[in-house]
């Protein structure tokens, strides 16, 4: 299921221009960002608009109305490093916000772990320009109902889209009041009771976020700022159990914190393993089975400190855990912050092969007041299917990452996935939560929206897309209309890796394809602000110079039957050549993928079929010639003194 192309657009006439030539060849077209949503939006066939290469311009910042107009490019923490100066932040706190584009937030209706005060993306979205499926433009604002009807009169795909999706308001009022999941955190479905709130105006801008690319592809948009805190303080609770550490969740919340963080001790042992990781390690007492981040923030450091220790009084006469780190110097909340954010990673790191821990029931919410018991009734269901799971996730808000560890190379374990994501669903229904409430729907929980919406519900949604997209050509197959969860999966997809000698030991399973198939696509390697990963991808942003793209090259090369004669192809050694192996990838990428190793393995054999080049050998050969011209040092300086030399040297040596 891969694109047929990329583009790379520079400004909103060439997003125009793709979106036209998508259509004149009968292609879809996906617009993305980082690529790092987790249920498989940014995956399907056609033409991928990536619109985090060239796009990315913070336009303006006015901390008077404390607003931002940026493109869609533009990631997260540099935004919030632009309006740090101002005292302001964007409010929606990702924990991959150091590539997560806003793009993507806005097609994802992104929250994280401060949802709990600032909300969910959607709330911060004032309006939008975007290209429409026709390859025309518009701007999504709040409008009054003299404005709507004004637009509902123009003969374009805009004036229909105000003039018909009142009407589908209207008819379908009933279902959209009773049809909708009763818990706010929702990251799924169209979002149709925005569109029938009375006490609001009008508001398409709002109502394509979280739409995933399936109505609109954004080119610009005007975001809220909120204050950012001075003072962010932690109380980390221990525990002796995940339950034990979800029962002290009300009562942190009875302090009015602004995260309150669950890590289970899966996630802790696998952070103890990584150098990058590993200062965490010396804060904590004992060997907690969990633990409870709960952050206070504000601008009276004094009153944040009372608050932690009304929370440690607290939990001690409740008999909550067994010991609570304040976390009150930079160094404490460095440590736990880069923990915190890295959970994903490191989950994703304790799978072995084609075993892995799968995102397809990660991303549900119930109210907290539920969270314990729902959470233990989540983990009967696993342990009925013999499944082994890691839990953490965003406690205040009654979302927790649960990710089961399966290999899909197993036609059983498929058929359990799809039992397990049923059962869950009808349990997190149960309770009046949602089964997506911050990762979206995408390929891995759309085709159960008839289900969770119901016909009626479901029906005004469909009609919805064919207003917004009468061709189905923006990213189609998701949201509504979509395949089953197990039509598209790629370990079952991937042939057997064939029987291939290296030079180097891999010793992983799979061999050197297991080694570059480490890459979950997490995508931390397009971070650019911090950290030493990937060099090439700073100076490019270029994906196929980030780590991820040149392991899912090397993947696709040592797939192929004859994998030695694939390392030899000169379109791999182009994805391979910016490659500095400086081993950054293999400290900082969470699942330790080892470029350095698997480039200098690849090369070895594109020299094999290809020959040593003489660059290389002049290189390898350094020591021996630095003697020997130091021995001759007039008459080797002579030489690189002659110009048409010098010129004649460049591309002999590369």
């Amino acid at each position: 299921m891969g694109p047929r192309g990329v583009v790379f657009p520079r400004h909103e006439d060439d997003v125009r221009a793709a979106v036209a030539a998508a259509a004149e060849y009968g292609l879809p077209v996906l617009p993305r960002g980082a690529a790092t949503s987790l249920a498989g939006q940014t995956v399907g066939p056609g033409l991928v608009i990536d619109l985090s290469r060239h796009m990315n311009r913070i336009i303006e910042l006015d901390p008077a109305s404390r607003t931002a107009l940026v493109e869609p490019g533009v990631v997260q923490d540099r935004l919030n490093r632009a309006a740090a100066p101002h005292g302001l932040m964007f409010g929606p706190d990702t924990s991959t916000s150091n590539r997560a584009t806003l793009g993507g937030m806005i097609g994802n209706n992104s929250a994280g772990s401060g949802s709990v005060r600032h909300g969910m993306t959607i709330d911060h979205v004032r309006a939008l320009d975007v290209v429409l499926s026709d390859a025309t433009t518009a701007r999504f604002e709040p409008v009054d109902e003299a404005e709507r009807a004004r637009r509902a009169g123009r003969a374009t795909l805009e004036g229909r889209l105000y003039r018909e999706l009142p009407e589908i308001v209207r008819a379908n009022a009933d279902a959209i009041a009773d049809g909708f999941p009763r818990f706010w955190r929702r990251a799924c479905g169209y979002r149709l009771d925005r569109l029938a709130r009375t006490d609001t105006p009008f508001d398409l801008a709002k109502f394509v976020v979280g739409s995933e690319g399936t109505l609109v592809i954004a080119t610009r948009a005007l975001v809220d700022l909120v204050p950012k805190p001075r003072h962010t303080l932690f109380a980390v609770g221990h525990f002796t159990s995940v339950a034990g550490a979800i029962g002290a969740t009300e009562s942190a919340l009875s302090l009015d914190p602004s995260a309150v963080e669950l890590m289970d001790r899966t996630i802790l042992e696998l952070s103890r393993r990584k150098i990058e990781y590993a200062s965490l390690g010396a804060l904590l007492e004992g060997d907690p089975e969990a633990l409870l981040f709960v952050a206070f923030t504000g601008d009276d450091e004094a009153e944040l400190k009372d608050r932690l220790h009304r929370l440690t009084s607290l939990w001690r006469a409740e008999g909550h855990g067994y010991h609570t780190l304040l976390a009150t110097t930079p160094e404490q909340r460095g440590a736990l912050l880069k923990v915190r954010k890295a959970g994903l990673g490191l989950l994703m790191a304790a799978g072995e092969g084609t075993r892995r821990p799968l995102a397809f029931v990660e991303d549900t919410a119930v109210d907290p007041v539920h969270l314990a018991e729902y959470t233990a009734r989540f983990k009967e269901i696993l342990d009925a299917h013999g499944l082994s799971a890691g839990f953490y996730g965003h406690c205040s808000v009654g979302c927790l990452h649960i990710r089961p560890f399966l290999d899909l190379t197993d036609p059983g374990q498929i058929a359990t996935m799809r039992t397990v994501a049923e059962e869950i669903k009808d349990l997190v229904t149960e309770y009046g939560g949602v089964n997506s409430s911050e990762h979206g729907d995408g390929l891995a929980r759309s085709e159960f929206n008839r289900e969770i919406f119901g016909d009626t519900l479901y029906e005004a949604m469909r009609q919805v897309k064919r207003v917004f997209d009468p061709d189905d050509r923006m990213n189609p197959g998701k949201i509504v209309d979509a395949p089953a969860m197990t039509d598209h999966l790629r370990d079952p997809a991937l042939p057997p890796a064939p029987e291939f000698r290296t030079r180097l030991d891999f010793d992983v399973l799979g061999g050197m394809r297991g080694a570059a198939d480490r890459c979950m696509n997490i995508g931390l390697c397009r971070k650019s602000g911090t950290g030493t990963m990937c060099p090439s991808y700073m100076a490019t942003r270029n994906e196929e110079d980030a780590t991820r793209g040149r392991a899912g090259a090397l993947v696709k090369a040592l797939s192929e039957p004859d994998p030695k004669k694939a390392l030899g192809d000169e379109r791999l050694h182009e994805v391979l050549d910016l490659c500095l192996m400086c081993k950054a990838c293999k400290s900082e990428c969470p699942l330790g993928v080892d470029m350095a190793t698997l480039k200098a393995e690849a090369l070895s054999h594109h020299h094999d079929l290809h020959g040593v080049p003489l660059r290389s050998r002049i290189f390898g050969s350094s020591r021996f010639l630095n003697r020997r011209g130091s021995a001759t040092a007039p008459l080797a300086n002579h030489q690189c003194r002659i110009a048409p030399r010098r010129r004649r040297r460049g591309p002999l040596l590369g």
